[in-house]
Order: C-alpha cells, then sequence, then structure tokens
C-alpha cells in the first residue's frame, strides 16, 4: 500500500503516532474501562485530561499567568464574532488589517457589531504581501487590532508585528500556532481552530488575557461570551471531548520532538525546501513575495493550468494527496502542518521535478 502524505488545509495530518495511542486507548482508557468518547465531562477522568492538556499547552507556549486557555467549540468562524461582541464595546471601534480571504471575513462579521477600521490592506496587490507596518493607519480610540498573520489560502505570513501600542491585538493562529515559538504576551487574544496543527476539527483554541475578559454587554449570550466560559473553565456546556483529548495527545508528541524551538527548525527547512523547488524551476511559481511567504501553506502554480488534473492526479497515485489550490485562486496548494513528515514534501519535490521534465 502506498504510503499516504496528507496536504489539506483542514482538516489536516495528525500525527501517527497520536492515532496509533488514540487506537490503543479508544476502547478502555488507562484502565477506566470506558472510552475517552463516553466518559463525563465532570467525571475525575477526563478532568484529569483536561488539565493535562492545559499544561502542557501552557508549558508549549509559555503563556503567562494572567492568561487564560478556553477550549470551545465553533472554530475561529465563531470569534470573528465572539471577539467584537466581547470586545468593541469598550470604543464601539476597532482596526482590522486586510490580508486575505479569512481577514475580510473577519472585517465583514465585525461590522454586524461595531465600527470596522481597516488600518491596512494588501488587497490591491492581489494579497500577495503583507501591508508595511509603518503604512498601517491606527486608531487611537480602537478596542483592539486584528491580525491574521497567516492567510491559510493566500499562504501569506506576517514577518512580525505591528506596533499597536496599549491596543490589544487579536490574532487569528489557526494556521500557525504551535508550528513555532512565540510571545503570548505581545497578544490580548489568540485564537485558532484546532484542525491544522493541533487536533481533529470540532475543537477551537482561545488564549484570552485576564483584563479583556468580562467586557461583553449583558445582551450577548452566554456561550458567545469569554466570561462564561472562563468561569466554568471551559465546561458551561459539554465541550468537544475527544478532540479537546486528541489536543492534548498532540502537546505531548511536540513535547516529546523538544517543543517548539525544534517544530520551529523543522517546518522553517521544510518550507525552504519546497519553496527552493519552485523557484528554481521555470515550470512552477509562487506569486507571494518572498518576505511574506507562509511556512505552513505553500501555493504555487503549473506553467500550463491545463496540466492542473494530470498533476493531481499523478500526485495521487503516488499518495500525495489533496493538493488541489483553494477554488477563489487556483493550482495547487501544499499544507505542510507540523505532523507533515520532512519524509512528504521531499516526496512532493520529486514528483514536482519528475513532472516538470515530462511536460515542461
Amino acid at each position: 500500500m502506498t504510503r499516504v502524505f496528507n496536504f489539506s488545509a483542514g482538516p489536516a495530518m495528525l500525527p501517527t503516532e497520536v492515532i496509533e495511542q488514540a487506537r490503543q486507548e479508544m476502547p478502555d482508557w488507562h484502565g477506566s474501562g470506558m472510552s475517552v468518547m463516553e466518559m463525563s465531562h465532570r467525571g475525575k477522568e477526563f478532568m484529569s485530561i483536561a488539565e493535562q492538556a492545559e499544561q502542557d499547552l501552557r508549558d508549549l507556549l509559555a503563556i503567562p499567568d494572567n492568561y487564560r486557555v478556553l477550549f470551545l467549540q465553533g472554530g475561529a468562524s465563531q470569534q470573528f464574532a465572539m471577539v467584537p461582541l466581547n470586545l468593541m464595546g469598550r470604543s464601539g471601534k476597532a482596526d482590522y488589517a486586510n490580508t486575505g480571504a479569512w481577514s475580510k471575513k473577519a472585517i465583514a462579521e465585525g461590522r454586524r457589531y461595531g465600527e470596522v477600521h481597516v488600518c491596512a490592506s494588501s488587497e490591491d496587490d492581489g494579497f500577495n504581501s503583507v501591508p508595511d507596518f509603518a503604512e498601517w493607519e491606527l486608531s487611537k480610540d480602537a478596542a483592539y487590532v486584528h491580525i491574521t498573520p497567516n492567510e491559510t489560502i493566500g499562504g501569506v505570513e506576517y514577518p512580525g508585528l505591528p506596533d499597536t501600542g496599549d491596543v490589544p491585538i487579536v490574532a487569528d493562529m489557526s494556521s500557525t500556532i504551535l508550528s513555532r515559538p512565540i510571545d503570548v504576551s505581545r497578544y490580548g487574544i489568540i485564537y485558532a481552530g484546532a484542525q491544522k496543527n493541533v487536533g481533529p476539527a470540532g475543537l477551537t483554541l482561545v488564549i484570552v488575557r485576564d483584563d479583556l475578559i468580562g467586557q461583553a454587554a449583558d445582551s450577548v449570550p452566554a456561550m458567545l461570551n469569554y466570561k462564561t466560559h472562563a468561569d466554568a473553565g471551559s465546561m458551561y456546556n459539554t465541550p468537544p471531548t475527544y478532540a479537546w483529548y486528541l489536543a492534548g495527545l498532540v502537546f505531548q508528541w511536540i513535547k516529546r520532538r523538544g517543543g517548539l524551538e525544534t517544530m520551529g527548525d523543522i517546518n522553517r527547512r521544510k518550507a525552504e525546501k519546497l519553496y527552493a523547488a519552485i523557484d528554481g524551476s521555470d515550470f512552477y511559481a509562487n506569486p507571494v513575495r518572498p518576505e511574506h511567504r507562509s511556512w505552513m501553506n505553500v501555493p504555487f502554480t503549473l506553467k500550463d493550468p491545463a496540466l492542473d488534473p494530470l498533476f493531481l492526479e499523478g500526485a495521487a497515485e503516488r499518495g500525495l494527496k489533496t493538493l488541489k489550490g483553494h477554488r477563489s485562486v487556483g493550482g495547487m496548494r501544499a499544507s505542510i502542518y507540523n505532523a507533515m513528515p520532512e519524509e512528504g514534501v521531499d516526496a512532493l519535490i520529486a514528483y514536482m521535478d519528475e513532472f516538470a521534465k515530462q511536460h515542461g
């Protein structure tokens, strides 16, 4: 059987070790006689899983004590609403940077709840770069500045962070969280859908600074209020228990590999290899400015788009799956998250070279 390397943007690959451990523990978790899927979320068994997962995440990201970690549902798309519902009331206004498809969705949702000021945009550039931070037009009275540090569809990634002074940065880190070390203290809120670097779809991580909790108006539904979930330890309702458990296994896997420093080194190396293969060929192209290229999502086009179906067919025969680019941009996209081994990237590069020689 051909080994499969899944380049999907999400749901994405999980580490093989994690899947094997979950398989072994599926019918009976640690002698409890229950599968994790059957456990009460308030029982001692699951509580131990939840507490360990949170501690491991705090260890990996060095999360300061004045931040709460929430394990929620609804994906990053629900956070597009939760963020303004919880923070916009501070001034009725927020700054948003527009760097791609997911930024645009966040902006559209934010406008339902207050005034959204687009402080920077790369739309005129075809979303192939991040606007120079020196040119951002930040508002003095903004409740927060919202950014999308990595645009999954366009493969555009921030080279750093803008200086927003005392205005908290809110970041959708769905496709970059846990891919390298970050300084959590530079953000007011970090949120991320789990289905890329953390675990299966259904879980959403929110890391929120204490002073930003409790700001929502009384009219905000309880399930959309950060305080509700912070006060209840993410168990106001039944949480996505199995996804939480699997995320915990991923956190432990990252620790065993050496933590985020090691993950960052591996991810940088994978991305550099793939971009070098693209740039070194006149058959493939990537439109993103080199200094703004994503480590996680690598879009590329073929010299002749008519060859796209043939490229995808040959890739699938070799176990290189889910390489078709997003429908809005076309071409190909290789998502190379933490669980994608270097072997998978090497196999893709070898196939790209072979295909170019045959059809170039």
